[in-house]
């Protein structure tokens, strides 16, 4: 890739109407999310996995094999809220019945094939899935608190190809099934022994859900959706929509979606405050340019000043990281409860980016705080891991690549 060159600046235009997004499109979208389906949730033998079911789901084949619709509140708290694992810890259903379940039902996890914890703590996961693909998910602990984030993975790899971005450059294989997506989270607390005691007095240190991790969040959106209504159930794991937050690179007709159905924050990855620019850095961008992603940003209900829209921004030196940048930033946003993240640009293997100095990083930073917004410059957590924002790329397509190399050098 070739350094992008700054473009001449063009005056930005106000957002147009909208509002009336077409069903149509939106079918497009989701038909085009059938294309990269995820594989039934069934085991080789042919037992079904219980994670990712809705309680309707669970309810209706227990009855299928005979049981009572009541049993579905009891396997409902085992899994997600005890985080049982085989069907013989759930000691408030008579043995018979336990056997009977597991001859049936499995409650799966993805499998970790490699867990790497960087020298800040973050800790990375590469799991697998049950046909062999894979996909990273990571946990970055606050070091205020005794508590942190899980960065969950949608998809295994990416279609977006955001110029600045390692998993951008890994070709989308499919989406992530909900299974997939919340056992990620339920895998993450196994690593960290975060099930509740008999006692009750597990900490809770996996406190939230960043859905920023491998692929478009928006571009899965049934499974996502799915997956985080089972997380937000107050009889499992119990999360509040405040502590889940979906990162988009702007998907507009189901950013108005996410926010009627789930009502969970939003994070817009804006990284430019020009259409030509971000043509070329976001080139999802030429299908919803900048005045569309932020008229979406002003319908989306939970938006407010107590739960503020956050646009990330990732500093790119000498291509979008000026002081005229930043006020035009502030111009776009200026009627929106918002705060700006500012991402120090994380090099990967072959990127020609360069981060912004940190003086710049400063002065972006002093306009868009001088205007009233949130300015935190990102602390990259997970580097040396390549576990920072932007860095995440499964460790077998690196390797697929690497040897690829090899077979055109020889």
């Amino acid at each position: 890739m070739s350094a992008l060159r700054r473009p001449t600046p063009v005056p930005s235009s106000d957002a147009p109407d909208v509002a009336a997004l077409t069903e149509t499109e939106r079918a497009r979208i989701l038909a085009k999310a059938a294309l990269f389906a995820p594989p039934a949730a069934v085991c080789e033998d042919g037992r079904t996995d219980l994670v990712g079911l809705t309680r309707e789901e669970i309810t209706q084949i227990l009855v299928d094999i005979g049981e009572k619709p009541f049993r579905t509140k009891q396997i409902w708290h085992w899994i997600y809220h005890q985080g049982a694992t085989d069907f013989r810890q759930m000691t408030s259903i008579a043995k018979p019945l336990q056997e009977k379940l597991a001859e049936r039902f499995v409650i799966g996890r993805p499998q970790p094939v490699t867990v790497q914890t960087s020298e800040d703590e973050t800790r990375k996961f590469l799991f697998r899935f049950r046909d062999g693909q894979e996909a990273e998910t990571v946990y970055i602990p606050d070091r205020r608190e005794d508590r942190g984030a899980v960065c969950i993975s949608s998809q295994v790899g990416c279609t977006l190809s955001c110029t600045f971005c390692h998993t951008g450059t890994q070709k989308l294989v499919r989406n992530l099934g909900a299974a997939e997506i919340v056992g990620q989270f339920m895998a993450a607390r196994d690593s960290y022994n975060e099930w509740p005691s008999p006692k009750g007095d597990t900490p809770r240190l996996l406190s939230t859900i960043v859905l920023m991790g491998m692929g478009e969040p928006l571009y899965n959106y049934e499974n996502v959706a799915k997956a985080m209504r089972i997380v937000m159930d107050g009889e499992g794991i119990a999360l509040s929509r405040r502590r889940i937050t979906l990162s988009t690179s702007g998907v507009v007709p189901l950013m108005d979606r996410c926010g009627d159905e789930l009502g969970i924050n939003l994070a817009v990855s804006l990284h430019a405050v020009r259409d030509d620019l971000r043509d070329q850095i976001v080139p999802l961008n030429r299908k919803y340019p900048i005045a569309e992603v932020l008229a979406a940003c002003r319908r989306y209900p939970a938006a407010s000043n107590a739960r503020r829209i956050t646009f990330e921004y990732i500093m790119l030196r000498g291509i979008n990281d000026s002081e005229a940048d930043a006020r035009e930033l502030v111009r776009l946003i200026r009627d929106i409860p918002a705060k700006v993240n500012l991402i120090p640009f994380n090099p990967w293997p072959g990127s020609d980016y360069r981060p912004s100095t940190r003086d710049q990083q400063n002065r972006f930073a002093q306009i868009v705080m001088d205007a009233g917004f949130a300015s935190p410059i990102r602390t990259p957590r997970g580097r040396d891991i390549l576990a920072a924002c932007g860095q995440l790329k499964t460790v077998s397509e690196r390797l697929r690549a690497a040897e690829r190399e090899k077979q055109t050098d020889a």
